[in-house]
């Protein structure tokens, strides 16, 4: 079936469950409630947990960070996976980006069942390597260990949540992530304020309570990808992949997954950065990222929504359309990331008393949060342009920028400004302000050179089959 492209930056395609036309507005509002309601699952952990123990937080707050950095590893199916379905679906080959899906979908199990196994059985010696003080040691065993369990569930969820993204069923997205969270929220509530007369779980519960929600979410995520992509994705035949699908996919998923592994494995090595100053640093650090975290979502959800849209204009032969979106998208997103963080700062000592009452963890948290007004700002720049490389194939220049910046400058500035000359949880912040502003202009540099439109997926090619395959998707 023929797409037709309504306006610039506004596609239209076919789909039994999608229909409407591809707006940002239409897929990034959408898109930031879902990952607003995932990020409430960590704030409210941190939350709930501020009220039980300081060094609760702390534990947990780093354990979260290496999983981020573990869940990275599903990427390298999920966004290779969708580079190649938005074209597809751009370019009207929506049974070919079904059996896309499907194999991202056998991928990501087989990985973090792997990561599962792993995370569970060692637990202490995983936090050993990355410098946990001794006084965090046991309630981050018990976190990673259960929260590593549902590894599997995590990568689950993900994939799905990307094939519901990239088909445009975005809403289906945000009642998965609703859903989540309103367990966990329930939940953390009952294993820790002790209701009803009972007992208290503490870090256990909590851990428990976030395993059990990412069950119940890998349950209808089922649900909500059958409706939405048909049978044929778990069924006999429809279980079946092809070696060729896998090498395509890794072949974008591993560089352009590895620019946020990359970032992601780098701020491991700058939080054991901040160990070093103490338990009060490692709360700063926390507490402020746990607003900006919210600044970063509208980012984020801009580029996912960048990304699809240009994933389409190009698989429709609209790569003009597609340069114009992402440098409009630039602008919107960058107004909108220093206007809320201006706000946040403004409103950021009475939301850091909810979480601690120690004055001078809120006074330094809230200078870092005036700071982030230049690193968020730089970082808005960096996720939009880098979605929109990505969408277009580029995904070499990126993560090799990306692993020479981070490993290069952020790294060893952090150490540098915030342990050798003293600045502490300053001078690591300026490291980051740094780091960012370098690579976001060098990415709008490389976006605005159209080097991109030379790149053609092996996927869209007229040659490119995948046979019985697609009737079995068709079929379903």
């Amino acid at each position: 079936m023929k797409n037709n492209c309504k306006r610039e930056g506004e596609m239209q395609h076919p789909g039994p469950s999608s229909p409407a036309p591809l707006t940002l507005l239409g897929l990034a509002g959408p898109l930031f409630l879902s990952q607003l309601v995932q990020t409430v699952i960590l704030t409210i952990d941190t939350l709930m947990l501020s009220q039980y123990s300081d060094l609760a937080v702390a534990a947990v707050g780093t354990v979260s960070q290496l999983l981020t950095t573990v869940n990275l590893l599903f990427g390298f199916a999920t966004v290779g996976a969708g580079i190649i379905m938005s074209q597809l679906n751009g370019s009207g080959k929506r049974a070919e980006a079904a059996v896309v899906a499907r194999t991202a979908i056998i991928a990501n199990l087989l990985l973090g069942g792997i990561a599962s196994i792993v995370l569970f059985l060692f637990p202490e010696p995983i936090l050993h390597a990355i410098s946990l003080p001794k006084e965090l040691m046991q309630y981050g065993t018990v976190y990673l260990s259960v929260t590593g369990l549902a590894s599997i569930a995590t990568a689950f969820i993900m994939t799905a949540e990307m094939t519901l993204r990239m088909n445009g069923m975005v809403k289906r997205m945000l009642l998965l992530s609703f859903t989540m969270v309103s367990l966990n929220t329930l939940g953390n509530y009952l294993v820790l304020f002790e209701p009803f007369g009972l007992p208290s779980y503490g870090v256990e519960g909590v851990a428990w309570v976030t395993f059990g929600s990412k069950l119940l979410g890998v349950a209808l995520a089922v649900v909500l990808l059958i409706r939405a992509m048909g049978q044929a994705l778990f069924r006999g035949k429809g279980l079946l992949f092809r070696l060729a699908d896998v090498r395509e996919i890794f072949k974008l998923g591993i560089p352009s997954a590895g620019e946020n592994l990359s970032y992601s494995a780098s701020q491991v090595v700058i939080m054991m950065i901040v160990t070093l100053l103490g338990t009060t640093a490692i709360n700063t650090k926390i507490y402020t990222q746990t607003l900006t975290g919210y600044i970063f979502l509208i980012s984020v959800s801009i580029g996912q929504a960048t990304s699809i849209i240009i994933g389409h204009l190009i698989g429709a032969g609209k790569p003009e359309s597609a340069k114009t979106v992402g440098l409009r998208h630039l602008r919107i997103g960058l107004l909108i990331s220093c206007s809320v963080n201006l706000l946040l700062y403004l409103l950021s000592k009475p939301l850091l008393g909810l979480f601690t009452a120690d004055s001078h963890v809120i006074n330094m948290s809230s200078n870092l949060i005036l700071l982030s007004v230049l690193l968020e700002s730089a970082r808005a720049c960096n996720v939009i342009m880098i979605a929109s490389l990505n969408a277009s194939g580029e995904v070499k220049y990126p993560v090799m920028l990306g692993l020479i910046m981070m490993w290069g400058v952020s790294v060893p500035a952090a150490y540098l400004f915030g342990i050798v000359w003293g600045y502490g949880i300053y001078g690591i912040w300026l490291a980051f302000i740094i780091d960012e502003w370098i690579r976001a202009c060098l990415m709008l540099r490389r976006w605005k050179s159209e080097k991109w439109r030379e790149i053609r997926l092996s996927a869209l090619d007229p040659k490119y089959r995948y046979s019985e395959l697609q009737s079995d998707v068709e079929a379903g």
